[in-house]
């Protein structure tokens, strides 16, 4: 009974409040319509008033004088920015209003300016001279500007629209010359007693000034409105945004469909085709009403006004009955609430204890579910289903990313084929000499050592919010980055690297004391592009990253057996979180698909981590002298390079780096020297 009477209450005020925004809206429109044909209008007859002034006197314009009628032209509407005259001879006189933090004449006017006077004369043979003088508010002289122009009013667009229209014109959107402004001017041409052009009236309205119009007519506070050119282009929007840019150096509108919003292109798109007036829509569960109507022929423009209005702004005086009724139909509830509590208490409280079982589930909670006890045989069948049910997702969690699992669970997504490009960081570690020691390691023994290495890789990306893709045998695969955001994934990857060779480097001092050989394990990392998603078949599919930039961080992890190091990233990573590593760099490497090649470091320690990551002042010395032997190599000074890296092995005689480095360039530098010496 309460449902049916808060369904027929609702109706009912739904269709009252539709015809009321219906009522509402064409009013608007009518107004909106009227009221911007009755901006235009005086400003029309301003213009229409400066160009007969100009026929019947035809030197009134050719002095300066004039430029005192054109700031009464001005002052007279906020729309106003500009008003000026084009002389046929290319001479031209502008009253304007001043921003003082925009230059004009490539330096900014004085602090206090508010409008100007601008001429530009033209002498035969000589560059036109545009002339300001800079005024207060009270339209005192504060300042002055001269400087040569080839400005030319002959062959702007708003001349040319009121010659060719013959009359009073409105042009299409142009760019304002040194406003920097983008608008719309209403010109006038205006003749001598022989018939002869004298010249064009003019005044400059912007795109803003009309949308602060919008903005102040609102038929509601979540009211969008907007006035359209005959293409569907944005003039302007009661959101006062800016909807236009420039193409070769012209403006030009965004379209009603391109704006950030959804709403307006969707409204847009469901007007009808073959008449104007209001229509209905819904969108993302809310009801609209909508209208177009087209600016009357006597506007001069095929402009149209386009509104969009939710019906819930309308709403608002009926909610009041609602919430009468919904609290009259709540104490009845609570009536039968306490009835029917008592009646099913003894299926209740099984079923809440099955519930924190799900929610458990939902957490993955590695505690055990509660015991569940009921003498309800199908009770007890879901508590079974249910047990059943956290050992499959538990189970399931093992092998696909937890956070995947938890995203399914939170979303109710269903695992499906497909994937997305998306920035990541990928991982590669691997045990060095691995076959090796496998031949001389007991299996037991072995196996248990690998699992305890297995263990210290993925506690330590899990601790740093990373991702297990895979196990390869002895090694691991991970990424960073997905599916849930991660900012800074490769520095929590870099970490995660560091953390594993600690923790290694511990238990093969252990080991060493057991008599057993250590496991020394390589890592490299790479930042790239890759496509990452759910790959493989309908019926077996596994959550991966697949790319180029995969492929580059196996080959970095492969790349320290060149070198001796242990953790080998690439430059993109050094580029991502470089401020906060102890890094130095390795040598420039070729990497299959890629011309050029690719700077690689050794990461050797963190800042402000841990004090057991912080690098000593020796390890900083040796990045130090490492990155000045580069810095050689990179400008292919190989000599100098030779001797800094052999500098290196001085004071650090097992540096494997500088070692290698040495031996590359050992057969390199003599014949360098030599062809120096042939050259000299």
């Amino acid at each position: 009974m309460f449902l049916s009477i808060v369904a027929v209450n609702y109706v009912s005020n739904q269709e009252a409040a539709h015809a009321y925004a219906e009522k509402l809206l064409l009013r608007f429109n009518n107004e909106a319509i009227d009221n911007m044909e009755q901006l235009f209008e005086p400003i029309k007859s301003l213009v229409r008033s400066a160009a007969t002034l100009g026929g019947e006197l035809p030197s009134f314009y050719e002095d300066n004088g004039s430029i005192t009628y054109l700031h009464s032209i001005l002052q007279h509407s906020d729309v106003i920015i500009s008003a000026y005259i084009g002389l046929e001879d290319g001479s031209f006189r502008q009253a304007r209003q001043i921003d003082p933090a925009v230059q004009v004449q490539g330096k900014l006017p004085p602090p206090e300016t508010r409008y100007a006077d601008r001429w530009i004369t033209r002498a035969p043979g000589q560059e036109a001279t545009d002339h300001y003088i800079f005024l207060d508010k009270e339209r005192r002289e504060i300042g002055r500007s001269d400087k040569g122009t080839s400005y030319d009013p002959r062959g702007r667009l708003w001349y040319e629209t009121a010659l060719a229209s013959g009359g009073l014109s409105v042009s299409d959107v142009d760019v304002f010359a040194v406003l920097d402004l983008v608008g719309f001017t209403v010109g006038a041409p205006f003749y001598g007693a022989d018939g002869n052009l004298r010249g064009v009236a003019a005044a400059d309205i912007t795109l803003d000034g009309l949308s602060d119009y919008l903005a102040e007519s609102k038929i509601s506070a979540g009211t969008i409105s907007f006035i359209l050119d005959h293409q569907g282009g944005v003039i302007a929007n009661s959101r006062q945004e800016k909807t236009y840019g420039s193409r070769s150096g012209r403006p030009e509108l965004m379209h009603v469909t391109s704006l950030d919003d959804d709403l307006p292109a969707i409204a847009f798109s469901l007007r009808p085709r073959d008449s104007e007036g209001m229509y209905v829509f819904e969108h993302d569960g809310r009801d609209y009403v909508a209208s177009l109507t087209t600016f009357p022929p006597s506007f001069g423009k095929a402009w149209q006004l386009f509104v969009v209005t939710p019906f819930s702004d309308f709403t608002g005086t009926l909610e009041e009955r609602n919430r009468q009724l919904f609290i009259f139909g709540l104490i009845a509830i609570l009536v039968q609430i306490i009835i029917i509590y008592f009646l099913s208490g003894v299926i209740s409280a099984p079923l809440e204890r099955l519930a924190v079982k799900v929610t458990r589930i939902k957490d993955l909670d590695v505690e055990s579910p509660l015991a569940l006890q009921t003498p309800i045989r199908e009770v007890a069948l879901l508590g079974r289903a249910i047990d059943t049910l956290d050992t499959t997702v538990k189970s399931f969690a093992s092998f696909v990313p937890v956070d995947l699992v938890r995203q399914l669970l939170d979303t109710d997504q269903k695992l499906a084929l497909g994937g997305y490009n998306k920035f990541l960081t990928i991982f590669f570690s691997d045990i060095e000499g691995f076959s090796t020691l496998s031949e001389s390691t007991p299996s037991k023994q072995l196996l248990q050592r690998v699992s305890v290495y297995l263990e210290t890789v993925t506690r330590a990306i899990k601790q740093e919010q990373g991702t297990i893709d895979k196990f390869i045998g002895d090694g691991v695969m991970a990424f960073w980055g997905a599916p849930n955001r991660l900012d800074d994934h490769a520095m929590h990857a870099c970490f995660a690297a560091l953390r594993i060779q600690h923790e290694m480097a511990r238990m093969n001092a252990e080991w060493k004391a057991q008599g057993m050989l250590p496991l020394n394990i390589r890592i490299g990392i790479h930042s790239d592009a890759v496509l990452v998603g759910n790959i493989g078949s309908s019926d077996r599919m596994n959550y991966t990253v697949m790319g180029d930039g995969v492929n580059i961080a196996s080959r970095l992890e492969g790349i320290n057996k060149d070198y001796g190091t242990r953790i080998c990233i690439s430059h993109t990573v050094f580029k991502e979180a470089g401020d906060r590593l102890c890094v130095r760099p390795i040598d420039e490497v070729a990497v299959k698909g890629r011309r050029s090649k690719v700077p690689i470091y050794e990461l050797v320690g963190a800042y402000d981590l841990e004090a057991a990551f912080e690098p000593d002042a020796q390890l900083v010395r040796l990045c130090e002298m490492t990155r000045d032997a580069y810095v050689a190599l990179v400008a292919e000074d190989l000599e100098l390079a030779l001797e800094r890296y052999e500098a290196i092995l001085v004071e650090y005689p097992d540096d494997t780096v500088a070692r290698e480095m040495a031996r590359r360039l050992a057969p390199a530098a003599p014949k360098l020297s030599e062809s120096k010496e042939i050259s000299d």
